[in-house]
């Protein structure tokens, strides 16, 4: 395990029986109250620092008061120290209002996510609207957390062309289908994004895309390491996914992975990804 206190940079907690989650009713094996309590009892034995939670597609109705209850846990000095929130990127400019009532709600909301990955779509993203929408983060000084499936790449890549001053995040380096064996075009696809400057690349769920009787390091360490090789020390930060991880094996193990996978690193560049770069690029304190 890293000798470092971490910034876990992507984590879900939820409580079904509050706030309407319609994706959970169809995983029962974590469609169930998650605390911080659980996350602790889950991370024993790793130092952590702190965690960034991200919005977890309750029914849009919850959407701001998901954001006031994370915000009230980050004041009550609890492991949560960013909230990463949702919001209708797709309205464009009508956006605008409801941006303003999240950053009235507090400045620990310090991002946006829009989920993309399950519409029908590729280039859902490249709606005018849609970019507009992601173009207005910047002036509400918020960041945007892209999740994506592999084959909406070549659009998220032309979104972040589009927004040069929103600053970017790719989750769970944009699911490739590890499970299909299929490296190209997504390994080239990542390549190019990386190019971009705006944008980071987060290193979590991986071992969910992987195959389903069991992943291996061979199966899922090319994945891996291309995307910490193309975006490098300075733009990638650890995430765990918890708890949708535990669908495919426990923190622990997701840790001891990535530690393998970064043995070489200096111990400059592996408190960048640990820990340094999560907290440069969610503000935290």
């Amino acid at each position: 395990m890293p000798d470092i206190s971490i910034i876990d940079s992507h984590v879900h907690l939820w409580d079904p029986d509050k706030f309407e989650i319609p994706w959970l009713t169809n995983v029962p094996p974590i469609n169930n109250v998650r605390t911080l309590d659980d996350y602790k009892a889950a991370t024993e034995g790793i130092q952590i620092e702190g965690i960034v939670y991200l919005q977890v597609e309750v029914a849009p109705p919850y959407a701001l008061l998901e954001a006031r209850d994370l915000v009230a846990m980050v004041r009550a000095g609890s492991l949560v120290k960013a909230v990463v929130a949702w919001a209708p990127l797709e309205f464009g400019e009508k956006c605008r209002y409801f941006l303003e009532e999240m950053n009235a709600i507090g400045s620990e909301v310090r991002g946006i996510r829009r989920i993309v990955q399950d519409e029908p779509d590729p280039n859902y993203c490249l709606q005018p609207d849609f970019i507009r929408g992601t173009q207005l983060l910047a002036e509400y000084d918020l960041s945007c957390d892209i999740c994506t499936k592999y084959p909406q790449m070549d659009a998220t890549i032309e979104l972040v062309r589009q927004c040069p001053q929103t600053q970017f995040i790719l989750d769970h380096i944009s699911k490739p289908n590890i499970r299909g064996g299929m490296f190209e075009p997504w390994a080239s696809q990542v390549t190019e994004l990386a190019k971009l400057p705006n944008v980071v690349c987060k290193i979590s769920g991986v071992l969910t895309e992987a195959s389903t009787d069991g992943w291996t390091m061979e199966e899922i360490a090319p994945y891996t390491l291309h995307a910490l090789n193309s975006f490098g020390p300075d733009r990638v930060v650890f995430g765990s996914d918890w708890p949708v991880l535990t669908l495919a094996d426990s923190y622990q193990t997701w840790v001891g992975v990535v530690d393998e996978l970064t043995a070489d690193w200096s111990a400059n560049d592996k408190a960048k990804l640990w820990r340094e770069n999560a907290k440069r690029f969610y503000r935290i304190d």
